[in-house]
Formats: C-alpha cells, sequence, structure tokens
C-alpha cells in the first residue's frame, strides 16, 4: 500500500502534504487511505520479556517497574521482515535511574518457541544488535564505532532496522540512514527492541520504505494516555489521567528534567520539520551526526615506542618485555566539557612492575616533545598513578580513589572527563570515583601513558561496551537504596524453585546436566576462569550446597565458594572471583575474603584440603549473617550484613575440575548470633564459651579507622599515606578476668613505629578520639613498644616485650584482673603485670598506628580458665610439666637464714619472720644438667621484691648459721660475697653483687602461688633459670664445676617446696678409661656421643605412651594401624605427617620407610616444628612451611625454607625401603639425626620446645610406620635397624649396603677400595689377630667417602674436663681388644684422646707392650708376660719405686692426626699390593686415651713442611707426657698413599 495515500494528513514527520492538508504537528491519526490500520502489518509479537507489557492493539510496548528493572524488556515484531522495509519504533518515555537505553536489531529465532534472555545481547543462534554505536552478533562485539549513539536519543526520536534484498543489515535514526551494520543476514528474521535502561516505553510506526525508496510515510501522533495503559486497563478504559496521576511526582520531574536536557544540550528536535521540508532537512533539524574527524582519536603523533592501528583507536607499545617507557599518547583533539574519553585495556605483561597511567594536559600534541614517562611533564598535566592524582609530575593526592591503577586486569576500563564547572573526574569501568582537582585548564588534551605492564589500550566511545552497562548496572541496583529493600520478584512472576547454575560463567567453564554441573573441561592446561553464579539469588535461609566431583593434582589452591550482589547474567566474569573489589564475599582456603581483602584469617575447615565427594554450602540468614558448611558442618558466622538478593558464587580454582549442586541436603541448623551490645551474659551462656565472646570494637572510632567484618575486625585506611587517627576501642567494658585478644593481620613498612594496645577508663561516648592514644592524660594506661605508659607518661621501661618487633600473625591480648593488675598477652604467653591500682570498668583499647593496619579480634577473647582471674599469679596449666628425674629427692641444707625453719624431712623452707634472712642451699653439689626446681608455696603480699635463686661456690657447711655479729650468713643473697655466687633477682644478673645483665627471662616477681622456678648448670658451663617448665636460657657463662644451689626467701614469697630430685649416684672410679669388649667399631662414637647426649641407657628417654601421627595432615594422607602408619594415597606432595605427640628431650622418636615408588624423584623430608600442628594448614611440601620449621631434606639442613647447611648426614634422598630414621632432642636442645639406630650428630642446635617431629611423604616415599623403641633401644640403637635388603640392591651405583648399614653378616666396609687396602696392608704386618677386635667391629674406614656418608663432625670433645680432638679423617683405624681385667677402670671415660705417630718396626714391640712406654703389665689379652706365670695384671708393691733404667722416656701425642701422622713423626714404608701389585707408600700411627693431668701441653717440637691443624692452638698442639700407665692403646690407625 501507498503510505500516506488518502486521509486527514500523516505525521508531522512526513516530507510533504498529504490529501487531507497536512504538514502540521502529529496530532491526527491516519485517514483511510492508510491502508490497514494501526492493528495490521507492524504488530509487535504477544510473546515478550517477563517485565513488557503491551497496550494499543500490541503497537506499544512499555517496561514495568522502570525505577527498580534495567531489564527483561525484549520484545519482537509479530512477522518477518520483509525484505526492503524498515520497522520503526518510536521511543515514548525514557528514566534517568539507569546508564545504557533502547537497543534495536534482528534475529533469525522464532519468538513464538524462544527463551526470552533478560536482554538482547544474550539472543544467540543469529542475532544481531545495536547497542549504543556497536554491532554486536551472538553478544559479541562486530563493530566498535558505528553510526549514532543510541544511547543519546530522547523521547519521540525514531530508530528503525532494515534488512536488504542483499541480506545487509542498516540502521535508520530519526528517518537517516546510518549505513550497513552487518551483511550476510539469514532470509527469514524478526525485528528485535529491548527497552534496556533508561528506555522504558515505544510505539512501533507504520514499516517505512527502504534503502531505495523516498515515499513519504505518515507517523501516529504521540498520545500522552497511551505510555501509561497496560493492556488490562486498556480493556476496561481506563483514562491516561488517571494512569498519569497515579505516576510518582519524582519520575514526572526525572522525565522533565530529563527531557529539557536531551532538547538543550543533545541539541534533538521533538517536533516535525516545517512543512515541505525534504529528508535532507529533516536530517539536518535532528542531533549532529559526529564525523571521523569530529570523533576522539589517538594523535598520529605519539610515543617513540607506539604503534597505531584500528584507525587510530588502539595504541600498542612495541618491545614490551624490552622496554617499559616511551609510550606516552594523546588525542587528536582537545575534550569538549563533559565529554568522556574513555580506553580500554586490551594487553598487559607481568615483567614490569607500575602500568597505565591516564590524564589530561594543556599541551598541544603537534608541538610536544614527548617524554619517556608522562610524569616527567613539569607543566600543565595532571595524571592519575596508581591511585594517586600527579600535578606536573609531583604527588597532590597520594589516595584519590579505593582503585589503583596498577591492579586493573585486561577487559577493564578508565575514562575520564572534564565537567563544565572545570572539575576532573576519573572513571574506573564507568563508576565515578569523584573529583580529582577541581580546577581544570579549559583546553586540555587526554593522554595515557602504556608505561610498565600495560601494553595495549583501545578507545571505545561514550559507554558503548554492553557488557560493562550491564555490570554498572547491576552495581547500581545492589547500591540503590530501593534495590537493597526491595524483594525478587511479584509473586505474579515466581522465580524458579530448583537452584541451578547460570549459563554466563568463566571463560575456562561449562555448565551441564541441565544446570546442575559446572566444570572446567581443560582443568590439567588452566587453573583459573572457571567463576560460576547461580541462576537465581539465594532466599533467606535456603543453603546453597555443592558437591566437588573432580579434582586434579597438577595445581594448588582449590575450590572457593561465596555469595555475590552482581547478576550473573551481566557481569563480566574476572578470572578469579576474589579479584572483584564489590559486593562480593567469599570463603578460600580456611579465610574469609569480602571484595578482595582478607576479613578473616583463620576461620573454619580448609578447603583446599577437600577431596572428591565432600561438599561446601553457604547460607544467608535473615539477620544477615554469611555462614559457611564444609560436609554439612557450619563452620559459624563468616561476615554480617550482607544484603538480600545475593547470587551463590563457586570458583572451580586450581585442584577443583568439577561440582555438581546438591539438593535436599540435612543441613545442621545455624547456631543463634552472639549477642551484640552491652549485654551482661551469664557465664553459661554460649557467649561466655571460648570463641564465642561478644566483645567487638565500638561503632565509634578514629577519622582514619573502619570497623568490619560485623565488629570483629579494624583496619586504618589510607594506610600509606595515614600513620594515626585510628583508634578503636572495645564495645563494653572488660570483666574482671576477661582476655581481648586481637590478631595482625595487615602491616606496612612505611612507617617507624606499631600498634599500641592498653585499656581506658573514658566510655567511647565520651572520648574524643586524639591522633594517638598516648595523648590522652587521663584514665589510660597503653603498651608502647616496650614502655608502659600511663596518662600519656612513661611509668616503666623494658617490659616484657615490645609490641614495634611483632609481626603479621601475632596475636596481643590484655586482661585486667580481679586485682586490678593489667597484664598482656603475646601468642598466649602472659607476660606479666604492667601495672596495677586499675578502677573496675575499663575498656580495650588499640591504636592502629604506624607500621600496623589491621587488627581482627581472635577467638580466644572471652573469660580464661586460670587464676588470674582473681591473683596475679599463673597457674601450673601456664607451661608444660617435666617430670622430675628418677631418684632421690633433693633436700635443703641445713645451713639456712637465721628466719628459715626446715620442713617435712628438709624438703620445705618457710620464712618464720620478717622478710629476709631468708637463704637456704641444696645438700649437695649441683651435677651438670642437673636441675634443682622448687614450688611456690605461699606469699605474703605486704612485702615487696622477689624470690632469688642462683649458684654458689659456698660450700653450705662452711659457714654456720647466721649471727648478729661475726661469721654467718647475709641477711639476702646479693650480699653473699665470701665466694663467687651467681644470682638473678626480679629480671636482673647479678655476680657478687654486681649487676651483670638486665631483662633476663620472667620476672621473678610474677611468681605466684603454684609457680615453679629451677636452675641448672649445663655442660658448656651456663647457669640456667626455668620457670614453670620453661628455660629461660642462659643467664649466666663461666660457672664453676663445683657449684651449690642457693635460694634467697626474700620479700613476698615465705615458703618453698622441693619438687625436683636428684640423679642415683655411681660409683666414682679412679682406674684408666678404656674402649669396652662390646664396642667394636663403634667404640669410638660410643664414647664421643656421650658429648651429644647420647650416652648410656638412662640418658635416652622411653616413650611414655604410643606414638601416633596427628589426625591434621596433608590431603593426601591416609592413616592407618592405629594412626602409626601414613600413606600417601595420591600424586608426589600433599603428604606431611606430623607425631601427635612433642617430642621428648633425650627422646628418640623413629620412622621405617615402608615403600618407595621409583617413578618419582626425591624422597621423605624429616623435621620438626614449634608452631602448634593441631590447626596448621599444612602446604603442599614441607619445604613451602616459613614459620618454626626445621627440616632436613637430601643432604642438607634448612630453616623456614633457607638452607642454613650445605652437607649434613647421608642423603635421604637415597635411603632404600627399610631404613628406620629417627629424631632425637638432647639436653641442651640439638637435634640429631639417627639413621639406622646410628647418631649423626647435630643437625640443629637450641631448637626451641616444645616442638612435634614432620615426616613428608614427598616424592618417591609413599609409606612410613612409627617404629616404637624396644627394651635396650634406648641407647640409640633400635633393633630391627638392619633392614631387609639385598646385596645387589643399588642406590645411585652405590650399594645400599654401604649406606643404610647392611645385613649382621656384611661388612659395611667390604665395598670400600681404600678400607680393603688399608686391611692389606695391615695383614703384612703379620700381628697376632688376638690383638685386634673380631669382625664386625675389627675396624672403621675414615675415607672422604665414608666418613661423608656417616655424617662425621671433624672435631669430637672427650674427658673431664672436656678437650678437643679431631677425628682420624683420611685414615683407616683398627680397633685393639681390651683386657677384661682393666674393663672396670675405663666405664667412666674420663681420659682425653691423643694421636701418637709411629713406625712400622716399632708397632709390634708397642703392641706386646700394651702401652707407649715401658711397662709391666699387657694391658692386651693374647698371651701373658714373661715372668708372669699367673697370666695377669700385677700391680706394684706400695712405696715401691721404679729404678732409674726403668723411667719411662717422655711420650710425644697430639689431640690432631694431621701433626701427630706427618712424615717426621710417622715415617713412610714402601709396600706392594699382593691384589694389585702396584706400589703404594703407608704410614702407621697409634690412638690412645691419656689421664688428664699427666701431660704437658706445648707447642710443635717437630719443623713440618706444612703448617699444623689450624683448629687447635699452636700452643697446645703437642702434649708431652713421661708418667707411666698415662697413656691406654685405643686403636691402630693405617694410611696408605
Amino acid at each position: 500500500m501507498a503510505a500516506g495515500s488518502g486521509g486527514s494528513g500523516g505525521s508531522g514527520g512526513g516530507p510533504g502534504p498529504g490529501p487531507g492538508g497536512g504538514g502540521g504537528p502529529a496530532g491526527s491519526g491516519p485517514g483511510p487511505g492508510s491502508g490497514g490500520g494501526l492493528c495490521s502489518g507492524g504488530e509487535l509479537h504477544p510473546r515478550t520479556g517477563r517485565l513488557v507489557s503491551l497496550s494499543a492493539c500490541g503497537r506499544t510496548a512499555r517496561r514495568q517497574q522502570p525505577g527498580q528493572e534495567f531489564n527483561h524488556g525484549l520484545v519482537l515484531s509479530r512477522e518477518p521482515l520483509r525484505d526492503g522495509r524498515v520497522f520503526t519504533v518510536r521511543i515514548d518515555r525514557k528514566v534517568n535511574s539507569w546508564s545504557g537505553s533502547i537497543e534495536i536489531g534482528v534475529t533469525a529465532l522464532d519468538p513464538s518457541v524462544l527463551d526470552f534472555p533478560s536482554s538482547a545481547t544474550g539472543l544467540k543462534g543469529g542475532s544481531w544488535v545495536v547497542s549504543g554505536c556497536s554491532v554486536l552478533r551472538d553478544g559479541r562485539s562486530v563493530l566498535e564505532e558505528y553510526g549514532q549513539d543510541l544511547d543519546q536519543l530522547g523521547e519521540g526520536d525514531r530508530v528503525g532496522v532494515e534488512r536488504t534484498v542483499a541480506g545487509e543489515l542498516r540502521l535508520w535514526v530519526n528517518g537517516r540512514d546510518c549505513g550497513v551494520a552487518a551483511t550476510g543476514l539469514p532470509a527469514r528474521v524478526w525485528a528485535v527492541v529491548d527497552l534496556y535502561g533508561k528506555c522504558t516505553q515505544i510505539t512501533v510506526l507504520h514499516p517505512e520504505p527502504g534503502f531505495s525508496s523516498s515515499t513519504p510515510i505518515p507517523i501516529p501522533p504521540l498520545e500522552p494516555s497511551a505510555p501509561y495503559e497496560d493492556s488490562a486497563l486498556a480493556e476496561q478504559g481506563t483514562s491516561g489521567d488517571e494512569d498519569f496521576a497515579s505516576m510518582e511526582l519524582s519520575e514526572v520531574v526525572s522525565n522533565a528534567i530529563l527531557s529539557a536536557y536531551n532538547g538543550g544540550l543533545l541539541n534533538v528536535n521533538l517536533s516535525s520539520p516545517p512543512a515541505g521540508e525534504g529528508l535532507g532537512s529533516s536530517c539536518a533539524a535532528t542531533s549532529p551526526i559526529l564525523t571521523s574527524n569530529d570523533a576522539l582519536l589517538f594523535h598520529e603523533k605519539c610515543g617513540t615506542l607506539i604503534k597505531l592501528s584500528n584507525n587510530n583507536k588502539t595504541a600498542e607499545r612495541r618491545r614490551p618485555l624490552d622496554e617499559f617507557n616511551n609510550g606516552v599518547v594523546m588525542t587528536n583533539r582537545p575534550l569538549r566539557d563533559n565529554e568522556m574519553f574513555e580506553i580500554r585495556i586490551d594487553k598487559l605483561v607481568d615483567k614490569w612492575s607500575g602500568s597505565i597511567e591516564i590524564g589530561v594536559t594543556t599541551h598541544n600534541p603537534n608541538n610536544l616533545e614527548y617524554p619517556a614517562t608522562m610524569t616527567n611533564l613539569q607543566s600543565g598535566t595532571i595524571m592519575m598513578s596508581g591511585c594517586g592524582i600527579l600535578t606536573n609530575g609531583k604527588g597532590t593526592r597520594r589516595e584519590y580513589c579505593e582503585f589503583s591503577l596498577d591492579e586493573l586486569q585486561e577487559g577493564d576500563h578508565i575514562g575520564l572527563t572534564r565537567k563544565s564547572n572545570s572539575a576532573l573526574h576519573f572513571f574506573i569501568n564507568g563508576i565515578d570515583q569523584g573529583v580529582a582537582t577541581p580546577l581544570t585548564p579549559p583546553v586540555v588534551y587526554g593522554v595515557v601513558d602504556l608505561y610498565g605492564m600495560a601494553v595495549k589500550v583501545t578507545i571505545v566511545h561514550n559507554n558503548n561496551h554492553s557488557d560493562r552497562l550491564r555490570r554498572n548496572n547491576a552495581i547500581l541496583r545492589a547500591l540503590s537504596p530501593e534495590g537493597a529493600l526491595r524483594r525478587a520478584v511479584p509473586a505474579t512472576q515466581a522465580e524458579p524453585e530448583r537452584l541451578l547454575f547460570h549459563p554466563n560463567c568463566g571463560q575456562k567453564a561449562a555448565i551441564t546436566h541441565e544446570g546442575r554441573t559446572a566444570l572446567r573441561p581443560h582443568a590439567t592446561d588452566d587453573f583459573n576462569h572457571g567463576v560460576v553464579l547461580s541462576s537465581r539469588a539465594l532466599r533467606d535461609g535456603e543453603v546453597f550446597q555443592v558437591r566437588i566431583d573432580k579434582m586434579v593434582d597438577k595445581w594448588a589452591g582449590s575450590i572457593e565458594i561465596g555469595v555475590t550482589t552482581h547478576n550473573p547474567a551481566y557481569l563480566q566474569l574476572p578470572s578469579t572471583m576474589t579479584n572483584l573489589r564489590s559486593g562480593t564475599w567469599m570463603m578460600t582456603g580456611n579465610g574469609v575474603m569480602h571484595n578482595g581483602t582478607t576479613i578473616l584469617d583463620e576461620y573454619g575447615h580448609n578447603l583446599d584440603r577437600l577431596k572428591a565427594g565432600d561438599t561446601v554450602g553457604v547460607v544467608r540468614r535473615e539477620d544477615g549473617t554469611l555462614h559457611f558448611f564444609v560436609n554439612g558442618m557450619t563452620q559459624g558466622p563468616a561476615a554480617w550484613n550482607v544484603p538480600p538478593g545475593v547470587y551463590a558464587v563457586v570458583d572451580l580454582y586450581g585442584q577443583a575440575a568439577q561440582a555438581t549442586i546438591v539438593d535436599d541436603v540435612e543441613v545442621p541448623p545455624v547456631p543463634e548470633p552472639f549477642p551484640e551490645g552491652n549485654n551482661q551474659v551469664s557465664p553459661s551462656s554460649p557467649s561466655s564459651a571460648a570463641g564465642g565472646s561478644d566483645l567487638r570494637f565500638h561503632q565509634l572510632h578514629g577519622s582514619n579507622a573502619v570497623i568490619t567484618n560485623g565488629g570483629r575486625t579494624a583496619l586504618r585506611h589510607n594506610c600509606r599515606s595515614e600513620f594515626n587517627d585510628a583508634i578503636v576501642i572495645s564495645n563494653r567494658a572488660l570483666r574482671d578476668g576477661e582476655l581481648f585478644e586481637i590478631v595482625i593481620q595487615k602491616m606496612v613498612d612505611r612507617w617507624s613505629g606499631s600498634i599500641e594496645a592498653g585499656v581506658t577508663a573514658i566510655r567511647p561516648e565520651d572520648l574524643e578520639f586524639p591522633n594517638t592514644m598516648t595523648d590522652i592524660d587521663y584514665d589510660t594506661w597503653m603498651l608502647s613498644g616496650t614502655a608502659i605508659m600511663q596518662d600519656g607518661n612513661t611509668m616503666r621501661n623494658n617490659y616484657g616485650c615490645d609490641l614495634d618487633a611483632l609481626g603479621t600473625g601475632a596475636r596481643i591480648g590484655m586482661m585486667r584482673t580481679a586485682k586490678g593488675d593489667l597484664h598482656y598477652f603475646i601468642n598466649g604467653q602472659d607476660q606479666g603485670a604492667a601495672c596495677s591500682g586499675l578502677p573496675p570498668e575499663v575498656y580495650a583499647v588499640v591504636d592502629l598506628y604506624g607500621q600496623c593496619v589491621q587488627v581482627s579480634i581472635t577467638n580466644a577473647t572471652g573469660p580464661m580458665d586460670n587464676s588470674l582471674a582473681t591473683s596475679n599469679s599463673a597457674t601450673e596449666k601456664s607451661f608444660p610439666l617435666h617430670s622430675p628425674v628418677a631418684g632421690v629427692a633433693h633436700r635443703f641444707h641445713s645451713t639456712c637464714g637465721k628466719n628459715v625453719t626446715l620442713e617435712e624431712d628438709g624438703t620445705r623452707a618457710v620464712r618464720a619472720a620478717g622478710y629476709a634472712h631468708g637463704l637456704v642451699f641444696s645438700t649437695k653439689e649441683l651435677k651438670t644438667e642437673e636441675v634443682f626446681e622448687v614450688k611456690v608455696e605461699e606469699l605474703d603480699e605486704k612485702w615487696a621484691g622477689s624470690l632469688r635463686l642462683g649458684l654458689t661456690t659456698l660450700a653450705p657447711g662452711e659457714m654456720g648459721p647466721g649471727a648478729v655479729s661475726g661469721p654467718g650468713l647475709p641477711p639476702s643473697l646479693p650480699e653473699l660475697r665470701t665466694k663467687t655466687t651467681w644470682m638473678v633477682s626480679s629480671c636482673e644478673v647479678r655476680r657478687d653483687g654486681q649487676l651483670q645483665r638486665m631483662n633476663y627471662g620472667r620476672n621473678l616477681e610474677r611468681l605466684g602461688v603454684g609457680s615453679r622456678v629451677g636452675i641448672r648448670r649445663g655442660t658448656d658451663d651456663t647457669m640456667h633459670i626455668l620457670v614453670d617448665g620453661e628455660d629461660m636460657g642462659p643467664a649466666a657463662t663461666g660457672i664453676a664445676k663445683n657449684v651449690w644451689a642457693v635460694l634467697d626467701l626474700y620479700g613476698p614469697v615465705r615458703s618453698v617446696s622441693i619438687v625436683s630430685s636428684t640423679r642415683l649416684e655411681e660409683p666414682e672410679c679412679t682406674q684408666p678409661p678404656s674402649p669396652t669388649s662390646d664396642t667394636g667399631s663403634e667404640g669410638e662414637e660410643d664414647d664421643e656421643g656421650e658429648q651429644h647426649g647420647l650416652g648410656g641407657q638412662d640418658q635416652v628417654a622411653i616413650i611414655p605412651t604410643a606414638l601416633e601421627f596427628l589426625e591434621n595432615h596433608g590431603k593426601n594422607i591416609l592413616l592407618s594401624n592405629g594412626n602409626r602408619t601414613a600413606t600417601r594415597v595420591a600424586s608426589y606432595n600433599q603428604g606431611i605427617v606430623v607425631i601427635s605427640q612433642p617430642l621428648v628431650p633425650q627422646l628418640l622418636v623413629q620412622v621405617r620407610i615402608d615403600f618407595l615408588n621409583r617413578q618419582w624423584t626425591s624422597s621423605l623430608i624429616l623435621g620438626v616444628i614449634t608452631c602448634p600442628p593441631e590447626r596448621l594448614n599444612f602446604p603442599a611440601s614441607a619445604c613451602a612451611l616459613k614459620r618454626a620449621a626445621w627440616l632436613l631434606r637430601g643432604h642438607g639442613v634448612f630453616h623456614n625454607g633457607l638452607k642454613i647447611c650445605e652437607k649434613f648426614g647421608p642423603n635421604l634422598d637415597t635411603c632404600p625401603e627399610g631404613t628406620i630414621l629417627g629424631l632425637r632432642i638432647d639436653s641442651s636442645g640439638g637435634l640429631h639425626l639417627h639413621v639406622n639406630g646410628m647418631d649423626q650428630g647435630v643437625a640443629v642446635p637450641d631448637v626451641p620446645q616444645p616442638c612435634h617431629a614432620l615426616v613428608d611423604l614427598y616424592g618417591q616415599c609413599e609409606q612410613v610406620t612409627i617404629v616404637n623403641p624396644e627394651p635396650g633401644a634406648a641407647n640409640g640403637k633400635s633393633a630391627g635397624t638392619q633392614g631387609d635388603m639385598e646385596k645387589a640392591d643399588m642406590v645411585d651405583g652405590i650399594k645400599e649396603s654401604v649406606c643404610w648399614g647392611p645385613l649382621p653378616a656384611a661388612s659395611p666396609l667390604k665395598s670400600c677400595e681404600y678400607h680393603a687396602l688399608c686391611s692389606r696392608f695391615q695383614e703384612l704386618l703379620l700381628l697376632p689377630e688376638d690383638y685386634f677386635m673380631p669382625l664386625p667391629k675389627r675396624s672403621l674406614c675414615y675415607c672422604e667417602s665414608c666418613r661423608k656418608l656417616r655424617g662425621d663432625e671433624a672435631h669430637r670433645r672427650r674427658g673431664e674436663p672436656p678437650r678437643e680432638y679431631a677425628l682420624p679423617f683420611g685414615w683407616c683405624r683398627f680397633n685393639l681388644r681390651v683386657n677384661p681385667r682393666l674393663e672396670a677402670g675405663t666405664l667412666t671415660k674420663k681420659w682425653h684422646m691423643a694421636y701418637h705417630g709411629s713406625n712400622v718396626a716399632a708397632v709390634r714391640r708397642v703392641l706386646d707392650r700394651g702401652e707407649l712406654g715401658a711397662g709391666t703389665a699387657s694391658i692386651l689379652s693374647c698371651r701373658p708376660l714373661k715372668g708372669d706365670p699367673g697370666g695377669g695384671f700385677e700391680e706394684p708393691g706400695e712405696n715401691c719405686a721404679p729404678s732409674r733404667e726403668e723411667q719411662p722416656p717422655p711420650v710425644l701425642l697430639s689431640p690432631s692426626l694431621q701433626y701427630a701422622g706427618a712424615e717426621i713423626l710417622a715415617s713412610k714404608v714402601q709396600f706392594r699390593d699382593p691384589k694389585s701389585q702396584r706400589t703404594h707408600q703407608a704410614q702407621v700411627a697409634f690412638q690412645v686415651c691419656v689421664r688428664p693431668g699427666s701431660y704437658t701441653p706445648g707447642p710443635p717440637s717437630a719443623a713440618l713442611r706444612e703448617p699444623p691443624d689450624p683448629h687447635f692452638s699452636p700452643a697446645e698442639l703437642e702434649w708431652v707426657t713421661k708418667e707411666k700407665g698415662a697413656t691406654l692403646l685405643y686403636a691402630l690407625l693405617v694410611r696408605v698413599e
């Protein structure tokens, strides 16, 4: 039909007058000649988006709830488009609540069967949509800059689409053709219109002629009533006036403002053009279309490394991995007022620090010499860099916004605009960051610096990126008040009951099983981009739970779960959900993150340790609390004040590869939240339980402080530009004995000083928060560093802890006792009374000062179960108890101070009167490592001071009881100066009354009833104090050998009782020592081991209870055999296990390697950790432990991941199956490694206590079992240490028998060529076999290979007093047999060890004599001497002096075989090896025991070609003895060259 061929005038938009008179404004309907009327031809399809209502015979569409919803406004044409005809709609109504507007296009999808998405960009399967000025195909942009921006159209503007005969898509705006938008359209397409964002109502106009037609068309009038009628009201004849009256006034005002804005600022003419104007004049009357010269592009002149493309809309920095600057680009023209200059980040690299910078400059790019970086420009330039603003290269605002440009990812948008009021605003992903600077020059160019990580950007024009628009709309809706309070949807449009995954998911994720299952199909190739969301928002109390179906072992990390306010339909999904900086709460690992920031560090079960089949869930309660579930068990509240209408989120990260939604799961009820406020809670209430305190941070705080996480977390924002004004205070006063504990979660290294903590009697409502809390001059007590401050004044220095030294993870607690004392706790340890006299009601206060940025209240906050609630004393539960040494109880000596009374058989001392004259002594001298320990029984608190204790060389029997005059005991210990005395008083160490050291250990003034205190003299001549079983470390050095324990019952300590016991006496023996007959080749190690705490059976602890592995272990571990066997069931890592019982000194803990898998490299790792293992989150490998860990791995020793020893002991990576490895802590805290019962020496000295043994079943090692010591194994050797190994088993080309202990019948030295060579030389000497020990204890090789396999130390100590000697490295030792009649004299092993160089001719003669000097008795048992028919040893007669000719010659000895084995002292001899027939040179020497005091040390008398052993002092390198019987032959040594 011919449009406008008859009737009474067409639309005012027609190009010419109609027959019915018409060029007036649109006001009359079409005439009879219109052909078909309104209800034919261009109707909309009755099936629409769920918020659309149709009226006016299906020609008008309106989106309901326009102030609350911005989408679900999709409508399609009833019939497919006819080629060459334009489907045109008029915009009837717009609102200003949203960004974005009408979208229009075509689709090949039949509307009668279409499942309508929420927006047109969700249409797939052959859909082309124009959005803004972009063209999208199936939701993806195919043309960035096209036609006129649809978002700028106003009410009354017309827009249409046409499919041409050639299959092209053309867009028409107000009758003007915008050109080809797409090609290759199917023959059958329907028009599609999306009433999106601001556009809320449209009306379909008559079909217009297409690209080749110029026939005028009539336009129906804009009827005022039509836009406000829905179909139901139209049928009832409801008037437009009534509907208009029902509109909110705000909507009317908004529409009026919007119309004025569109009509004025955008120059959109809403009236008809004058009659007689043609199409061209009609176009001229509408808004101007920007020409290519008018569009914002990058200027052709740019930085030296910049390459422009995409019609100068894209800039890229060349050589991004080699260069990081010279990447400045500017716009081709100045920016207009209110014009948005926006770019999209297309590419980043990880090599550099720093990233993109953007801003404006007054410099014309034609005249500018581009700098290397824009911040080098010193004039006319304003740049945003990081999160700050730089003006002319200098920082003017350090913290401009919460976003940092350095943290943006690929795909993020950055924009800026200069407002008409001269203010400069920056935009991140469309969100206005506020005023950056109020005064911006009128003429400025946009400038971008592709610096550091930023490589490529593209200009995007004025909100044309549909994905970003939808994300911002979701953010706006989440932030709007009505959005937060609005229910999800009306009851008439109920959401689907079943929770599914939304089809919009991460790039590497896929949704299957009808939306029930989410997976990463290529989980072994990528570890992220696996974010999936629920298809609808969660209802209050509705649990969203998923089951982990599949996991991979390649990555670290695992599933993460949470909620978000973002609608999945419009969210541009990040690579991982924790990168989202708004509206998101996620549980990751065992922490909780809000908007990418950790708010809870240790929340619940570690998600990284879950396995396939485990379930995780999340629920939002009606009170806004968020709870997580693991395997159906609630983990407690994780966040508070979470808004309603949140969507569930699952991030299939790392190891998590597939998860399925679980329906109808019985979940335990979520516990009620703890009460807030100042409520009084009974002891039986939940909040009085551990971890359930109602203590929070008060809502009032310093100006730079922020309270989050339901009042449990406090942080200082702008932490790099502000260091104070961040005081936070508890929400109520502390109760007596109630602990307020916080954990430091975040620190910065920008400032000096750190957290300050204390209490104040000022109520939060009355407190005017100062810059720092130490500025308060009344009713406030604070700990700052080590200083205790009251009312801003220092009242005490050098308190027991230093807050400035604490780091992330440290815990700080404060408690007021019933007596009014303030106690601080560091990591759970009481630091003692800081001050006293506190008023009854005090509030905990924390100053987030300097380096400390964020803290959270811990679960330990609440009443404490100890005596500090009623007194200032510590209980016996404060520290671990150690059983006293078996034996007879210690006693006090009868000699004591005049005010002391001894009771209970001398085990209890009471000061009967006064405060002094309370000295008491031990009955006997203290032996080395013996602990003398007492317990405080009674206090008299009217006195000040403290208990004093120490060691003295004064024998108690030398002085009688104290007297007023004459000799006697002094009134106090500091005055005891007649003999050398070391003592500790309070925290001071004194010698003979003179101060030697301050701030030692715990202050003894803090001892309470039940406290235990002890003293010990170490093997290294040090004095140690023990408080409640905890060693305070060495207090003094150089302690004399013969000392007694001394105590001074001074001041408040009135009585003590002994709780320790003395070791059982051993018989002293003056006989010379000799090797025992059963030591064999390990004889020296047994002797030398005494210096390392091996000793005899009384020195190694027996396991009190059966050892077992802790239930907390690596995720790939399976425990069996009563938790005594650990098996790694998957992969090569995640195999850490810890023995549940802490290591006891001298307790040998052993594990056996049961199974090895040779497909892997490396093997088990052994070590100790000193942190509590019950809640430790074990990493994939023990090497990743960075705190309180000492590990033995391969040949090395590691501390907190750093190697501290290069070569120690044998290589653990070569341990065969059956090897038994052990760990032992000696009495001095040294960590020993045992291999098949053989001590490898001290690996780590001074390991803190308590500690737990750790085993990492890594690589080849797949199973270990705890080996409990059997009777007789306490001496360091364990039954079954000889592994069941085949002789042919090889490890790296070395027989296992060499490394790891052979079968009993085989010697480990048979495979050593050097040992075999030395043995063949020893056989050539034709020495009687009876001189030597039988096999296998006959010999020991000290060649380079053998001694390294054993891990021998180069030097050892032996004798009393201990004296150092060198091991015979490079020699082979043949152990000599001992005369059994002399063996009893060798048990004390108090003689020193030395070497004597000899020659081959003298060996037989020396062995026959039995010593180096002449003698009458043979210590060897091979045969009796002549003249000794009894065959035994004859003691010389008493007072029988030897004749002059019997005086022995002097004997030269040395503790170093490097000196004693020199050629001048041990002559060389040539011999031919009977096996190889090669000629070698050989030397012999003797290893001997020397009686202490029988020799004189001196400088070397022999002239050496090479310098002597530098380890020994030259003045003591040569020992000379003339005494008969002063030496004892120990072994024959052989060296072959």
